[in-house]
């Protein structure tokens, strides 16, 4: 299973955001700069999880984002499935695109699909809070102490 960049990059922003203070504001580039990230991807990243309600966002000079809800509120699981395109591990997964000859006696996309459902509930069983157990640690490391 691998996520894409920008399922990584709104994973990345949740922790970072869960592992400081509540109450202070952060911005993009704060962000962007410890994480070694485009603040170009960043914004799009913070404008979707500000969208989804995991977000608060505030416009203006003194502006920046905060986590809307509790870290023990944000299931991984969710915002896994939330940001991903889609999870067509294989071709056959999009009966659309779907041109493999094999497809309607395979059972190769039977066990990878048992793989995803697993590899979700598994995800499904954390939240935010769980990913930033060690704060302190996360906060040196981050800078956000």
């Amino acid at each position: 299973m691998r996520l894409t960049n920008y399922t990584d990059y709104s994973l990345r922003v949740l922790i970072y955001l869960a592992a400081k203070d509540q109450e202070k504001l952060s911005n993009i580039k704060e962000i962007a700069d410890v994480y070694g990230i485009s603040k170009n991807h960043l914004m799009k990243v913070t404008y979707e999880l500000g969208k989804m309600g995991l977000l608060n966002t505030t416009r203006g000079r003194n502006g920046g984002i905060r986590l809307a809800l509790d870290p023990s509120d944000i299931n991984i699981g969710a915002v896994v499935r939330k940001t991903e395109d889609d999870f067509n591990l294989v071709e056959c997964f999009d009966p659309v695109t779907n041109s493999c000859v094999i497809s309607p006696v395979c059972g190769l996309k039977h066990v990878l699909n048992k793989a995803l459902q697993s590899y979700l509930q598994i995800l499904d069983g954390y939240t935010l809070a769980d990913l930033v157990k060690n704060q302190n640690r996360l906060q040196d490391l981050l800078g956000t102490s």
